[in-house]
């Protein structure tokens, strides 16, 4: 069957901005500009990299709070159609529950879920500084072992053979590409034991976005938010966590960044003043954190989430071929080198995780194995590793995030 204008639309739109989302990200690390003055030499103004993952997750959340437009859109056009048709209320089969044109805006519910959502995306973005984006989006391939995991302690979901099996391929895949990383040697950026240490971090906010999700089953859910609302009121409140509490704190603490911060806050800001390059990359991760979600939520509800399974593999894809293009179009400056040694290794684990993760999502049938064939009275609703960054919908309950 054929697709739709729409429905390439929403698929090469959720393709190019969960690519740019990456991709973006990481140029943002790679650029240097000039910053805040620097004490240590003689108060001027020196050219560094711009090594900010807690800024980048202050970029991070203003996206996701762009989707509050949408959601004022969408509850402005039923509002509208309630008014036509002469009803007061959208769910007659369940009067309790609101529907999307009466629901309440703010909700202390996404505080939660907005805390794990800072602390994962920080833990992988500072996972970023010392690996290279395809390393880092494969590595993200790690979440459905956490969310199926922990589905099956605090949600009580039964997980059945494939279900295991397209996690055991998973964990073969993530240790390839892990080996690819610490081992290859070819990085002019990061040693092997950075490497490792970046592959730790970036496996820890891949739990910490599991037990994201986990909170967002339990708690929105369940209440009936719409996925819109969801996402943009938790950028609001990671945007006034990042604002009022955690950039402060980092801008303080004594660390190796300018001046002897953990991370400067002014020395981030006169950086995107000083380089228009930044400055684009952080406008671009913005925007394509808002329309990735969008898309995202649009491809589950008009298509399915089998084919968001699909369009993230070749996201992933994607961002590989484009690292590997700006590597060699700006001699080494951005992306990453082909290492011809251990490149296969890698070719063979991302191969690993597809698999797996197919396998996982019922896209690949593996029933011909005796053990992983499906048993008959599947009633149970499966925990998909999409809801989040990860992100998926079933109509006006769940909501979608980046990864």
């Amino acid at each position: 069957m054929g697709f739709t204008s729409k429905q390439l639309v929403l698929i090469f739109g959720m393709l190019i901005t969960g690519t740019i989302n990456t991709v973006s990200k990481k140029l943002q690390l790679d650029c240097t500009a000039f910053g805040y003055y620097n004490h240590s030499a003689n108060y001027t103004r020196t050219e560094h990299a711009f090594n900010k993952p807690w800024f980048q997750t202050l970029l991070m959340f203003l996206g996701e709070s762009l989707c509050l437009f949408g959601f004022f859109v969408v509850r402005y056009r039923k509002r509208r159609q309630l008014e036509n048709d002469g009803l007061r209320r959208q769910l007659l089969v369940d009067p309790t529950r609101p529907g999307i044109a009466d629901t309440p805006l703010f909700n202390w519910y996404f505080l939660l879920p907005a805390s794990c959502d800072l602390l994962g995306t920080t833990l992988a973005g500072i996972g970023l500084l010392f690996v290279d984006a395809s390393i880092w989006q494969m590595m993200r391939g790690s979440l459905i072992i956490f969310a199926g995991i922990l589905s099956i302690i605090f949600l009580k979901r039964k997980l059945y053979v494939y279900h295991w099996f397209g996690m055991l391929c998973t964990v073969v895949g993530l240790a390839l590409v892990g080996t690819k990383s610490v081992f290859s040697g070819h990085s002019l950026s990061h040693t092997g034991a950075q490497s490792a240490i970046g592959i730790g971090l970036v496996l820890a906010g891949a739990f910490t976005t599991a037990c994201q999700m986990i909170v967002e089953e339990v708690f929105l859910k369940r209440r009936g938010f719409h996925p819109l609302q969801a996402v943009g009121m938790e950028g609001v409140f990671g945007s006034l966590m990042m604002i009022c509490i955690a950039l402060p704190a980092v801008h303080f603490i004594p660390g190796n960044d300018l001046n002897g911060s953990y991370e400067n806050v002014l020395d981030a800001l006169y950086q995107l003043v000083d380089s228009p390059l930044l400055l684009v990359n952080c406008i671009l991760y913005i925007l394509s954190i808002a329309l990735f979600n969008y898309f995202g939520l649009s491809i589950t509800r008009y298509l399915s989430a089998v084919h968001r399974t699909l369009i993230d593999a070749l996201r992933t894809t994607l961002v590989w071929c484009i690292s590997l293009l700006l590597y060699y179009s700006t001699s080494g400056r951005f992306g990453e080198l082909f290492d011809v040694s251990w490149g296969l290794i890698q070719i063979d684990g991302f191969a690993c995780l597809i698999i797996g993760t197919l396998i996982y999502n019922k896209v690949m049938d593996v029933s011909f194995i005796p053990c992983c064939a499906e048993p008959d009275s599947v009633g149970e609703p499966e925990f998909n590793s999409e809801f989040t960054e990860t992100s998926q919908e079933q109509p006006d309950e769940q909501r979608t995030s980046q990864l």
